[in-house]
């Protein structure tokens, strides 16, 4: 298999203007390929994709927009194990980039996109066992907590071992893996959340259809606009 990243040099800073160009450079890639080809992917499902992620992540209030790792480490340097925040990334090759607090400190793992789908950039030998999600806030709703093994999944391949960047101030093996243990978003200072979307989380929290609660249309539609407990 061809590694497109030596295509994606000097992709553009915007998030969504990388994300179209890395979609061109996935197009080229494919028409060079001497296999059959796949299915054409739309351009458009790439815009439609991406927007609505960034829509959850800016509604969600953990996400820190363009934020250096030296700025995500010092905001989680003091918080507990499991608390987290997804950021913009600052590899030409990524869109975002998920900053935890682990063991050995304040990690990084860069969070993949490719053809309307998210996944973790990760070392695990359980690569091809990696579940890809439709948006950002399903995979980190995914792996919050500890012990959850949807879709058959086991809980050793829950357990992965990110491709992360630990904090260089601690003391751990060179390449080893850390655990991915999220547990609370960090909330960005200014975009702390409102009543109203505290009030959705926890209705979110505890039903699976809200859809099917005795509300008015107007809140079912505000409930529906962020399906998420995080």
């Amino acid at each position: 298999m061809i590694d497109p990243r030596p295509l994606l040099a000097g992709l553009p800073s915007d998030p969504v203007a990388r994300a179209m160009t890395m979609s061109h450079h996935e197009e080229t890639r494919a028409s060079c390929c001497t296999h059959p080809p796949s299915p054409p992917w739309d351009p458009a499902e790439d815009l439609r994709c991406i927007t609505t992620t960034f829509q959850y992540l800016h509604t969600s209030g953990w996400y820190w927009g363009p934020m250096s790792a030296s700025e995500a480490r010092d905001a989680l340097l003091k918080k507990p194990e499991g608390t987290f925040l997804v950021r913009d990334s600052s590899h030409p090759q990524y869109m975002l980039t998920l900053s935890v607090k682990t063991r050995c400190g304040p990690t990084n793992v860069r969070i993949e996109y490719r053809t309307g789908c998210f996944w973790l950039d990760s070392s695990s030998p359980g690569l091809p066992h990696l579940q890809s999600f439709p948006n950002v806030l399903s995979l980190i709703q995914h792996y919050i907590g500890s012990g959850h093994s949807p879709q058959g999944q086991t809980a050793d391949e829950d357990n992965l071992h990110p491709k992360a960047k630990p904090d260089p101030g601690q003391p751990t093996a060179k390449d080893s893996g850390v655990l991915l243990k999220l547990m609370c978003p960090l909330n960005k200072p200014q975009a702390f959340p409102s009543l109203q979307h505290l009030t959705r989380l926890t209705i979110n929290r505890h039903t699976s259809g809200p859809e099917l609660l005795p509300l008015p249309r107007p809140l079912l539609h505000y409930l529906q606009d962020y399906p998420f407990h995080i």
